[in-house]
């Protein structure tokens, strides 16, 4: 904010002003309150554009368009006076700085939120053209990042002076490197060209540079017609979005709604984590071994992941413990050699049971109890078939 000129008004209409917010071509952009002390940015038209007649008319359609638009992206207007001297109109002030001095101060944004603010600028868009109106001036400098979400400032003032003109008692309308093709050509503008406008901003946002370089106004102008923008730096995930907005052909661009849809998308896989929309990459857990054996080792199932014990019942062995290829920790078996805790010969190593504990070798005293009763009980059965086929 700037102090007030000595030649600067105190108070337009019923709103008392305090500070310099800027000053464009059109005029001077003031920050000033009503009586109940709501704040307000009221521009003042300059002189020279008062007298213009023609400029009046545009003004007033202008004005009443902005009316009708709702929405919460959007910076509200709260009262203009058409018939004054110098005409006026006062929106709703919005804290924060616009997107054109964040990138400036800070540098290029993160993919994550380059996507979260084109989202809602879509969705603003959305409702700016439901209600009739094409803003005809979106730039980052008209984009004000409020705590509660980016604002859009400036309806129509591209429009009010002509959309087919591009200077204006000698000043320029609107910023080269944003302008679409088809205000170039002084063609009709439609929604489409603030699609465009919008690829533009959100490669700005990416890179800090419009995405037509740097120059004079007739060199830009070209650039926008004929040459393709330079994208370098814009990410992966929203650079093919970015140069569908920026279509030379208003057919060929993407609508503000489903730029809105889109956008929405990258901004949670975004934030999210993950990148280009594909499942983020597995690492390996500290749990299990690196390298070879991690290969070896994910050929288990998560069944398999009950802890595995000693054979004398004692803690459990981590997995991450495995050797690289050395010998077991744990005494090994003629039936196990153990060399590793993967894969031997090529098979599976052998699984635990249900309680947690390798299965240990069979008794031999057991072994010849079951073998003395299995030899009895059979001598028992014949003996009984030799005795029913006497009788």
């Amino acid at each position: 904010m700037m102090r007030l000129r000595r030649e600067d008004p105190r108070v337009v209409g019923s709103f008392r002003l305090h500070r310099r917010l800027g000053a464009g071509g059109m005029g001077v952009v003031y920050l000033g309150s009503d009586r109940r002390g709501q704040r307000v940015a009221l521009k003042v038209i300059r002189p020279d554009l008062a007298e213009d007649q023609e400029f009046r008319s545009r003004f007033a359609r202008e004005v009443s368009a902005a009316r009708r638009i709702r929405g919460g992206c959007t910076a509200r207007l709260v009262a203009a006076d058409l018939e004054a001297e110098r005409p006026w109109f006062a929106t709703q002030y919005v804290p924060g700085p616009s997107l054109h001095d964040k990138v400036a101060e800070e540098g290029p944004l993160t993919a994550a939120q380059i996507a979260a603010i084109g989202a809602a600028l879509s969705e603003g868009l959305v409702a700016v053209h439901e209600a009739g109106v094409v803003h005809r001036d979106l730039k980052p400098s008209n984009i004000l990042l409020s705590p509660k979400g980016p604002r859009i400032i400036d309806f129509g003032i591209a429009w009010a002076t002509g959309a087919s003109t591009l200077t204006h008692v000698g000043t320029a309308v609107g910023s080269p490197g944003f302008l679409a093709p088809e205000q170039v050509r002084g063609a009709a503008v439609t929604p489409a060209t603030d699609v465009f406008a919008l690829g533009a901003t959100l490669a700005y946002a990416a890179t800090a540079d419009s995405p037509f370089g740097h120059g004079s106004s007739e060199v830009m102008l070209y650039r926008v017609v004929h040459e393709e923008p330079h994208l370098v730096g814009v990410p992966d995930a929203l650079a093919p979005l970015v140069r569908a907005c920026l279509a030379k052909d208003p057919e060929e661009r993407p609508t503000t709604l489903q730029l809105s849809m889109r956008l929405k998308e990258i901004a949670a896989r975004e934030a999210q984590g993950l990148g280009d929309g594909r499942p983020p990459v597995q690492r390996p857990r500290p749990d299990r071994p690196a390298g070879r054996l991690a290969d070896q080792t994910a050929l288990y199932t998560e069944q398999s992941s009950v802890d595995r014990r000693t054979p004398g019942g004692g803690t459990p062995a981590p997995r991450s413990q495995a050797p690289q290829g050395g010998p077991s920790s744990r005494p090994s078996s003629p039936r196990n050699p153990g060399s590793t805790a993967g894969r031997t010969g090529g098979r599976p190593a052998p699984r635990t049971t249900g309680t947690g504990r390798r299965p240990s070798r069979p008794d031999p005293r057991l072994m010849r109890q079951r073998l003395i009763v299995f030899v009895v009980v059979t001598l028992l059965v014949a003996l009984g078939i030799a005795l029913a086929q006497k009788l």
